[in-house]
């Protein structure tokens, strides 16, 4: 094979951090794809997305744009660059991470059980939950993060650690490798969505000091004034029926604990104990 064919491409050995073949300069230079990308990611923390800008970044660390593109070779790969840094590695040893709510209920989580001792792997529902709860928690640290277009497969370092975490959770289930994939493109993307949709509902309530739940009562109650029972009969008889009056003020604030977001993680799970289930009976 020739050798230019086992090269990484220049884009992806920026992404793993890799040593550069050569910098036809002779010294250090004053500045590396690390500083540009720590540079994009303070930005975008402090003032959104939108901010990181190769002409900001560049005017951050006091020099001049063109001087980046010997660092990032275009936008896009810079914003492939932070997602990979702002995610960070997944924490260590999800199994043994804080229980999620469902774990701590008044009604005990069938999953939260001690390590099948046929296999002596921890329950996968339980480590698949935590899993997408800890990418929620990172993507409500940086609101910016689930924002970033998705163009390609898991590539960086800690891209492939949060893969390599869910294909754990997953390692005991009998699941073959692209029912693994699938179930784990689910979940992502659920929490993905569900991440922007918090993000809209609290750009919607910007300029009020209401949170979520006082936000649901007060639009529930003007609902009630205006549909007519006759012609919307479900909407009236779901806003007489208190439940928006029932939702304690906070309850949507920890990320973690999220009813809505729980609630649909838990019909996530359920489907893939059914794939789970029927792999198992394959397997005999």
């Amino acid at each position: 094979m020739p050798a230019d064919e086992e090269r990484a491409p220049a884009a992806l050995v920026r992404l793993w951090r890799l040593p550069a073949t050569g910098s036809g300069l002779g010294r250090p230079a004053a500045l590396d794809t690390e500083r540009v990308v720590r540079a994009g990611v303070a930005l975008a923390d402090r003032d959104g997305l939108g901010a990181a800008t190769l002409p900001k970044i560049a005017k951050q660390l006091g020099v001049s744009p063109m001087s980046l593109y010997r660092h990032v070779g275009s936008k896009d790969e810079l914003l492939a660059l932070m997602r990979d840094f702002a995610l960070g590695d997944p924490p260590d040893a999800l199994s043994a991470a804080t229980p999620s709510p469902v774990e701590t209920a008044d009604t005990p989580d069938p999953d939260a059980a001690p390590a099948d001792p046929s296999t002596g792997r921890p329950p996968w529902r339980r480590d698949l939950r935590r899993w997408a709860v800890a990418q929620r928690l990172v993507n409500h640290r940086r609101p910016w993060l689930p924002r970033l277009p998705l163009t390609g497969p898991p590539s960086g370092p800690h891209e492939v650690a949060w893969m390599e975490a869910g294909l754990s959770a997953l390692g005991g289930t009998g699941l073959d490798w692209g029912a693994k994939v699938g179930a784990l493109t689910l979940v992502s993307g659920y929490v993905r969505h569900t991440s922007l949709l918090s993000q809209e509902q609290a750009e919607g309530r910007s300029g009020t000091d209401m949170d979520q739940a006082e936000a649901e009562r007060v639009h529930a109650r003007a609902l009630s004034r205006l549909i007519a029972p006759d012609r919307f009969p479900q909407m009236a008889r779901l806003l007489a029926s208190g439940l928006f009056e029932a939702v304690r003020d906070g309850a949507y604030d920890d990320p973690a604990s999220d009813p809505d977001f729980l609630f649909g993680l838990e019909r996530l799970l359920d489907g893939i104990a059914v794939a789970v289930a029927d792999a198992r009976d394959a397997d005999g």
